[in-house]
């Protein structure tokens, strides 16, 4: 099992030093998010300050920016640090978000994200001098590139490219045209076992790839600490969490394979009244066991194996950037033991 972190995002005078530490107690990488932070940024910081370090996004908003935009800080990261180091991480983001938060406009994301990946493989084949850059869409087009922006080149593999997906159509695209699928937070194991995994292995099926060579991350919380009361105040915030989620009809099929549907509509009900601080106190601790494996350090690896394994790949041990990990090195050891079907290169 593959386990990542996070970084302080909120300040790059303090990602650095992060990195390196990160590096030295052994997690395989960090993922960044685009909540308050840009997630680029600091993925460039601990790449100068690490060697080995993995740099996901885990993720930025696809939509907000061209492919062409991500084509090129792919290419710089992975130039700079290793194509083998960086995965970009993409996601589609809902609706409200891309057209108010972004002025994004919007269209179905399945198919457009499936374009989004194609454009920006096009774009990388093209500055490799696999042929001239000719690729055109329903939703993106991208035909000019002439030598002044062409980026040097360098030796080595590409980026991976990673989608995040929660229904079945993300699922589908991530399948048939990612590396990696970044599994929602929000997901239980009889959810991942008996929804999202066929369908994912559908996809690769379909177009001829071997399991072993796609990742699957993510798919639930991680509630640890080194005492009962660290494990305590976590599984608190992950109540609110769930709650939060919950609250979202696009994450009720979660809750409908376990019969808490009407959870899912009292919360959404509770959010269109302002009761926001109220929510967490709906969620009942079998509940948030569902969607967490729950221990101090000398009980988390055989959770997390129960929880997780035999399922996903590689695993997100911090919540976010504020609330980093602190696994021991020795704990990291024993994790990275846990069987899993992806083999990174």
């Amino acid at each position: 099992m593959r386990v990542f972190t996070t970084l302080p995002q909120e300040n790059l005078a303090k990602v650095g030093a992060a990195a390196q530490a990160i590096e030295a107690a052994g997690y395989a990488g960090v993922s960044t998010q685009e909540n308050k932070h840009e997630p680029f940024l600091s993925l460039a910081v601990a790449g100068a300050a690490t060697r080995r370090l993995e740099l996901h996004t885990g993720v930025a908003i696809a939509f907000a920016r061209s492919p062409m935009a991500v084509a090129n800080v792919g290419w710089d990261l992975a130039a700079s640090y290793g194509g083998g180091r960086v995965t970009l991480g993409l996601g589609s983001q809902v609706r409200a978000h891309n057209e108010r938060r972004f002025s994004v406009p919007w269209t179905a994301p399945a198919p457009r994200m499936r374009e989004y990946v194609q454009a920006v493989r096009a774009i990388w084949a093209a500055w490799k001098g696999d042929g001239k850059l000719n690729y055109e869409g329903k939703h993106y087009r991208f035909t000019l590139m002439t030598p002044n922006f062409v980026p040097e080149p360098y030796d080595g593999p590409l980026p991976r490219l990673g989608l995040a997906a929660v229904g079945p159509a993300m699922l589908k695209v991530a399948a048939e045209e990612s590396d990696d699928v970044k599994l929602h937070s929000f997901c239980t194991r009889k959810y991942l076992e008996e929804n999202t995994l066929p369908i994912i292995e559908a996809g690769l099926a379909k177009v001829g790839r071997r399991r072993e060579t796609f990742e699957i991350s993510g798919g639930g919380f991680v509630v640890t600490g080194k005492d009962d009361a660290a494990v305590a105040k976590l599984f608190d915030w992950v109540r609110y969490r769930v709650a939060f989620y919950g609250s979202t009809p696009a994450y009720w099929p979660v809750f409908e394979g376990h019969g808490l549907g009407d959870l899912g509509r009292k919360l959404n009900a509770m959010t269109r009244a302002g009761q926001w601080s109220e929510m967490a106190k709906e969620v009942s601790d079998d509940v948030v066991h569902l969607f967490a494996a729950v221990g101090r350090h000398d009980q988390i690896a055989r959770a997390i194996a129960q929880r997780f394994g035999g399922l996903v790949d590689s695993i997100g041990a911090s919540a976010n950037s504020s609330k980093p990990s602190d696994l021991p090195p020795d704990l990291l050891q024993d994790l990275a033991k846990i069987p899993t079907r992806y083999r990174h290169p």
